[in-house]
């Protein structure tokens, strides 16, 4: 459960901007997403291994 705070004369939209950044971090929306479909382990394995070659990439052109 999401417990947002609010301070006495604090604006509204502020106490709504934090429950959705807080909400944001839970990953609950992104884990939801993820379960509506099956993917197979391969696949997963494939888009890990693609998803690390990109990411040496950035980091080798950093440098």
């Amino acid at each position: 459960m999401i417990i947002v705070p609010v301070k006495e004369g604090e604006n509204i939209e502020r106490a709504l901007k934090k429950f959705k950044r807080k909400f944001e971090k839970t990953g609950v929306v992104k884990e939801l997403r993820r379960r509506q479909a099956f993917n197979k382990p391969s696949v997963v394995k494939r888009e890990q291994k693609i998803h690390a070659i990109y990411v040496q990439k950035l980091q080798m052109t950093e440098e």
